[in-house]
């Protein structure tokens, strides 16, 4: 069984695939390569279908092939600067404590999400350098741009250049899990790529090891993966996406006619929001579906945040009614949003994992302390198919919030912090010490317009105490109570 979109044709850029595209780009784009690169940045994606498109690179650009990996010499630069991409490039971390919206009113696919966030600012070599870490060659990357209802729009496509192999889940999975990527990255790949595979082995009805990737379609699904999975792990944002929009007709696949939307493309997006147009066109690929369904900590239709950057991903074909495009928005939310939710002090920072352990739990509460949450802990919850997981959440001063947000994101597998603002009712608070018979002891006093004043001792205090004078740490505490003032 195939893959992607292409559900089976092997591809699923542009979502155009398969019915006749008439991509039109061109552009002068420049791919990447200048160099030669060896990589693949661009799908051209041959679809299994009957139609090999060719994306882009018709049109007279020739963008060197070479196989082979990307220069890292290659100045990121100079290739911004041929492009007309967004400038200047965005730094690694540059989207910690903010929002990366996926407005796919068009749809989307796999390539048209990689486009999207080059065209937003993220640089080519992050999605050059994870995919040659891969053990796949025989394909070269190609990004470009297209013009779409006058919006220049970044394009990325994959040319396979060869022969390639038949790949199983089971193979792809261990390829990603032995290759040197940046943990991160390789965690959210195969975290897409799993969904992935149980879609198609849903619809199929096969283990999920045994789940075929043909060809082509197996070469684009793992290029889009590993670079979309890259470029989120290097933004670091937390991502929303919008509600998505269903085509309707059917699609020629490698094993016959499919209803569209694709059957894989659906079981990804359990749980997502969608909504049908009135177009005879895949507007979401199962790639695409797989990428957002995993990587969007929520969907609605608009967020409330404050944009700061703007990219366009283009997709290969034109659609009669609106520009086939994918929208990346990079925003803040700005305290004007949260005053909208109401007059918020401080802000609950939360994210949901299911692959952390006990110990990197404890290191992550640690290290939000550090940053400066007020209070930080670990709920015990259950998240898709029943898998056992953390909340890893903090109570965080207003002011302190980005900084926890991002050590949370920093020392979690999390990809998405969730922010919600809160105001809390305090008892006025003051630190008195006390002469003990054990020595200075500091003590908590809260007092306020609530009943008697809490009054606590510095428990390490006390314990370190008790153990330098021998004695239990309760007499400590009480000897420290005793000695506040009436």
């Amino acid at each position: 069984m195939s893959k992607k979109h292409e559900h089976e044709h092997g591809h699923d850029h542009g979502h155009d695939h398969e019915h006749g595209h008439d991509h039109e780009h061109g552009h002068d784009h420049e791919h990447a390569h200048d160099h030669p690169h060896p990589h693949p940045h661009d799908h051209p994606h041959p679809h299994e279908h009957g139609h090999a498109h060719g994306h882009d690179d018709h049109d007279g650009h020739e963008h060197g092939h070479g196989h082979d990996h990307p220069h890292p010499h290659e100045s990121e630069s100079t290739i911004e600067h041929e492009h007309p991409a967004r400038t200047p490039l965005l730094s690694e971390g540059a989207g910690v404590g903010k929002v990366l919206f996926l407005d796919a009113f068009s749809g989307i696919a796999g390539d048209m999400t990689i486009a999207a966030l080059l065209d937003l600012g993220i640089p080519l070599l992050v999605i050059e350098r994870a995919v040659s870490a891969l053990p796949i060659e025989g394909f070269h990357l190609h990004r470009g741009h297209r013009h779409r209802s006058g919006i220049v729009a970044t394009s990325f496509d994959v040319h396979v250049e060869g022969e390639q192999p038949e790949r199983t889940y089971g193979e792809i999975d261990a390829m990603l899990a032995a290759a040197p990527l940046d943990p991160k990255t390789s965690t959210l790949a195969r975290r897409i790529f799993r969904r992935l595979g149980e879609a198609e082995a849903a619809v199929h009805r096969m283990p999920l090891l045994d789940v075929h990737f043909h060809e082509v379609g197996a070469v684009d699904a793992i290029v889009d993966i590993v670079g979309s999975a890259a470029a989120f792990t290097y933004l670091g944002a937390e991502v929303v996406g919008s509600p998505l929009p269903m085509g309707r007709g059917f699609v020629k696949a490698r094993h016959g006619i499919l209803p569209l939307p694709p059957p894989a493309a659906l079981e990804c997006l359990r749980g997502v929001p969608t909504y049908g147009v009135d177009l005879d066109v895949e507007l979401v690929t199962p790639t695409g579906a797989a990428i957002i369904a995993t990587v969007a900590s929520r969907f609605e239709r608009w967020p409330t945040f404050a944009p700061e950057r703007i990219g366009f991903g283009a997709g290969t074909r034109e659609l009669p009614d609106r520009p086939n495009l994918l929208r990346a928005v990079l925003g803040t939310v700005s305290s004007g949003s949260i005053d909208i939710i109401g007059s918020a002090t401080h802000v609950i920072l939360e994210a949901n994992v299911d692959d952390l352990t006990g110990e990197m739990a404890a290191h992550a509460i640690e290290a939000l302390f550090a940053a400066g949450a007020l209070d930080a802990w670990a709920t015990p919850i259950t998240m898709k198919k029943g898998r056992p997981a953390l909340t890893i959440a903090a109570l965080a001063a207003a002011e302190s919030a980005d900084r926890v947000a991002a050590a949370l994101m920093q020392e979690t597998t999390t990809i998405g912090v969730r922010r919600l603002p809160v105001s809390r009712t305090e008892r006025p608070r003051r630190i008195v010490s006390v002469m003990t018979p054990y020595g200075s002891i500091r003590v908590k006093i809260s007092e306020g317009p609530f009943g008697p004043p809490q009054i606590k001792p510095e428990f390490d205090e006390c314990a370190a105490a008790a153990k330098a004078y021998a004695v239990p740490v309760r007499e400590v505490i009480a000897a420290a109570l005793a000695a506040v003032p009436k």
